[in-house]
């Protein structure tokens, strides 16, 4: 079983139950990994720009550490999976 890189409509995970690494799907989730990995690199960036601004105000601190939790929990799903497929 594999951890998709997305969750359900009701926040719960979604797996594959397939052993085929080159199937649709897994192609699709491999693909949605890599741009994941993508994102949290410029969402990184961002958020180190809004930390080094000290007149960065309360809306942009809070809209970076959205975004940075929104990447860890991409991250973190991507980890978890790829560790039980190894």
């Amino acid at each position: 079983m594999r951890l998709l890189p997305w969750t359900g409509d009701d926040g719960k995970p979604c797996y594959l139950s397939s052993d085929d690494p080159h199937s649709r799907l897994s192609r699709l989730a491999d693909d949605i990994e890599a741009a994941q990995l993508r994102s949290v690199a410029e969402v990184l960036a961002g958020a180190r720009a809004v930390l080094g601004d000290a007149k960065a105000g309360e809306r942009a601190v809070r809209f970076a550490l959205t975004r940075a939790t929104e990447s860890l929990e991409d991250v973190l799903r991507v980890a978890v999976s790829r560790g039980a497929r190894s």
